[in-house]
C-alpha cells in the first residue's frame, strides 16, 4: 500500500493524472457551477431556471439570421465537446446518442458512433487532458457560424477550434432545430 501511494504522489503512476482529468471533464460535463477559472457563460448566476442555464439550447435568443447569440452558441459547442469527452472517458456514447437529433439517430447507430471514435477511446489517456483544456476555454470559429435551410429545416453549422496544447482540437458540429431546440446532427472532431 505504501509503495502504491508513493508512486501516486511522486508521479510514477498515471492513474492519479487520469483521475484528475476525468474529474475535470465530468464536473464540466455534469454542469459544475464553479465560477473561478471556468467561464461557462452565465456561471455567476445562482439561479437554476432554464432561461439562465447556459446549456439551455432553446432558440429564444437567436439573432435575426437564425444563429444563436454568442453565449448560447458557445454553450452549445462546449456542451457537445463535454458530452464527447464524457463518452470517451466512459467508452460509452449512450448519453450523447440519446441527446442527438432523430436525424442523427436515423443515420447512425450507437455502435457505429462508438466505433467511429474507437481510436480516441484507445488513446483516452492522451485525449482526455486535451479535451478538458478545450472545454475550459471558448472555441475560436474558423468560419462564421451560419444557419442554412435544408428540406424545410434550419441547420446550424459551426466550424472552429480550441487552441489547446500540445495539439489543437478542431471541430465541425452541425445542429438541426427540432421543437425549438438545437439537436446534434453532425459530429466531426479532430485532435491534430
Amino acid at each position: 500500500m505504501k509503495n502504491i501511494l508513493n508512486k501516486l504522489v511522486n508521479g510514477k503512476d498515471n492513474r492519479l493524472s487520469g483521475l484528475i482529468a476525468l474529474a475535470v471533464v465530468l464536473s464540466i460535463a455534469l454542469g459544475c457551477n464553479c465560477t473561478k477559472g471556468l467561464d461557462l457563460g452565465n456561471a455567476s448566476s445562482s439561479s437554476n431556471s432554464s432561461s439562465d442555464n447556459p446549456f439551455n439550447t432553446s432558440s429564444t435568443k437567436d439573432d435575426s439570421d437564425g444563429v444563436p447569440g454568442d453565449a448560447l452558441l458557445n454553450a452549445l459547442i462546449k456542451e457537445t465537446t463535454a458530452d464527447f469527452a464524457a463518452a470517451i472517458s466512459s467508452g460509452d456514447f449512450s448519453n450523447m446518442y440519446e441527446k442527438a437529433s432523430m436525424d442523427f439517430k436515423s443515420t447512425y447507430t450507437k455502435d457505429q458512433l462508438q466505433d467511429s471514435f474507437k481510436v480516441f477511446i484507445a488513446k483516452k489517456r492522451q485525449v482526455l487532458p486535451i479535451l478538458a483544456k478545450a472545454i475550459a476555454t471558448d472555441p475560436e470559429f474558423t468560419s462564421t457560424p451560419r444557419v442554412r435551410g435544408e428540406q424545410n429545416l434550419e441547420i446550424l453549422v459551426t466550424e472552429g477550434k480550441y487552441a489547446t496544447k500540445p495539439l489543437p482540437v478542431t471541430f465541425n458540429y452541425e445542429y438541426v432545430k427540432r421543437d425549438g431546440s438545437w439537436k446534434l446532427l453532425v459530429l466531426k472532431i479532430y485532435i491534430r
